[in-house]
């Protein structure tokens, strides 16, 4: 067999709900191939994050070069890359190993509104990234940042995607994570000639870890089968949607979402809530 490729390029969450760990299970449900490039290391369960350890810019590099020279990759999804010389190395490979179909996850801001990059590390982002993404991903206050508007309804989240779309990215999906209410499940796309309000089903759950990460991650793979980004971006919603349903009632805090629904449908859907 020869599945498509897709690198994962983020950090390690600890706790298996998000960042590589995340990619890695919605890579391996869409039989697509996850391969990785590890930005850091995070120390981190459903409480809360306690150290965050960079990796050097030449180790991301070399993960890049080792996974791109001899496998191949059809997408490639980046996350929490934490600074501006990982950011920098990344933007420069995607260029020189031509690697197709990038899904850019900006991971700036937390959905609280938490700023988790510093202010140089934000502008690199926009000016050496941002351009070369096929979809890229912001949430409310990462929108917020890159339209440099307050995004309060529906009509702000279009109108953030329209001028985000001018900073060079094929395609702009606005997530309504972190707005109120019913837009809590509605996203715009926006790709320069459609304009597209997203709705699923809004699930009700406190374990949410790992939304943003699966995603951008899903939206990767659904690229690297074929699909069109609109349509991968449409598959890879439901299917966040789907694994909230099968949230993972597991730690004291906030748990990851179901990547694995099926094998927790087989089991009876309360065995994950126990």
């Amino acid at each position: 067999m020869t599945p498509p490729v897709a690198l994962t390029i983020a950090g390690s969450d600890s706790g298996g709900g998000a960042g590589i760990q995340a990619d890695l299970r919605t890579f391996a449900f869409h039989k697509v191939h996850g391969t990785s490039a590890l930005t850091c290391i995070t120390a981190q369960n459903t409480v809360g994050v306690t150290r965050v350890d960079a990796l050097p810019p030449e180790a991301v590099v070399a993960q890049m070069e080792a996974v791109v020279s001899d496998i191949g990759v059809q997408a490639t999804k980046t996350g929490m890359l934490l600074n501006r010389e990982i950011i920098a190395v990344v933007a420069a490979q995607v260029q020189t190993l031509q690697i197709p179909n990038l899904v850019v996850d900006p991971v700036m801001v937390s959905r609280t509104g938490a700023q988790l990059i510093d202010d140089a590390a934000i502008a690199l982002l926009q000016t050496a990234l941002i351009p070369l993404a096929t979809v890229l991903t912001p949430n409310r206050y990462e929108a917020q940042i890159l339209a440099k508007m307050e995004i309060h309804t529906l009509e702000d989240m279009q109108t953030a995607a329209q001028k985000i779309h001018q900073l060079g990215a094929k395609a702009v999906l606005v997530k309504g994570g972190g707005m109120a209410g019913e837009l809590r499940s509605v996203d715009v796309w926006w790709d320069g000639q459609v304009l597209e309000i997203l709705r699923v089903e809004l699930v009700d759950t406190n374990n949410t870890h790992g939304t943003g990460c699966t995603l951008s991650a899903a939206i990767a793979a659904n690229l690297a089968i074929g699909i069109d980004a609109l349509t991968a971006t449409r598959s890879a919603k439901e299917y966040v949607t789907t694994a909230l349903r099968y949230a993972l009632a597991i730690g004291k805090g906030q748990g990851p979402i179901g990547h694995f629904f099926p094998l927790l449908q087989s089991n009876g859907e309360s065995d994950c809530n126990k």
